[in-house]
């Protein structure tokens, strides 16, 4: 009898451990995410400052065309690269550098986190993306895009605990530029919709060709004759003023629009 009592708990204990293991994690609303800081989808400020961000790079030919308009109309904007790419292409992320814009982290690989997506896995896309980043410039990146804008607990918490503030972008500001929409569309999403302290969402990488670099000799003008000074995702936090500041990791740690249900 008392063999089967051991035996019943040992399999009890075994079963729990399991569904620790492989719990689904939990989510909040955005609200509950922007309260404490740990996701940013917009900026609270009267100021008429917006952020432009370009997903996907780099890229050698599109990446390029995007900073020589950039640098016209003397705007400032901040990339979320992928992993892979930085390695691919490290003189690209030298030169966005070298041009006073922002590094971001993307992943390395484009992961589409979900529920089932693990802790370990999340952390090893994200921690890839910030050693790739700081062999080519020196620097680790302090924000962090999920693919497809993807969030819950432990996505947004892995990247908190890795230094990392999570950026989405402003609901009216998805351009969907990767779709080929054509060029009026793209820029009529942002000039219809600007509001102080959006931040939009282009690529600076897509199949095919690519419709942002024509929109944004549209919109960059544009948004300057409104007032709109164009800034990166980090100054437009610094600026506004009222966003917590990132999580600080500890030494040996720093020596990582939808919700995923």
């Amino acid at each position: 009898m008392l063999r089967k009592v051991v035996v019943v708990l040992l399999c009890s204990c075994l079963s729990f451990s399991t569904l620790e293991v492989h719990a689904w994690p939990s989510q909040k609303s955005r609200e509950e995410y922007e309260k404490q800081g740990h996701i940013i989808w917009e900026a609270k400020t009267d100021q008429p400052i917006m952020a432009l961000t370009f997903d996907d790079g780099p890229d050698p030919t599109q990446t390029i065309a995007i900073l020589n308009v950039l640098k016209k109309y003397g705007v400032k904007s901040t990339f979320f690269v992928l992993g892979r790419r930085v390695k691919q292409h490290p003189e690209i992320v030298k030169k966005v550098m070298a041009d006073g814009h922002e590094i971001a982290n993307h992943t390395f690989s484009h992961a589409y986190f979900n529920a089932g997506s693990t802790s370990s896995f999340i952390r090893q896309e994200i921690e890839r993306t910030q050693l790739a980043v700081y062999e080519v410039t020196g620097v680790k990146p302090t924000l962090f895009r999920p693919p497809g804008g993807n969030y819950n607990d432990r996505i947004i918490n892995t990247a908190h605990l890795l230094g990392l503030k999570s950026v989405m972008w402003s609901w009216h500001q998805d351009t969907k530029d990767w779709t080929h929409p054509g060029v009026h569309k793209i820029c009529d999403k942002v000039l219809k919709n600007a509001h102080n302290g959006d931040i939009v969402l282009f690529h600076d990488y897509v199949p095919g060709k690519t419709q942002t670099v024509q929109a944004l000799e549209t919109i960059l003008p544009e948004l300057q004759k409104k007032g709109f000074r164009l800034v990166t995702v980090s100054d437009l936090i610094r600026q506004s003023g009222n966003q917590q500041k990132v999580n600080q990791p500890d030494n040996h740690r720093a020596k990582a629009k939808h919700v995923v249900k």
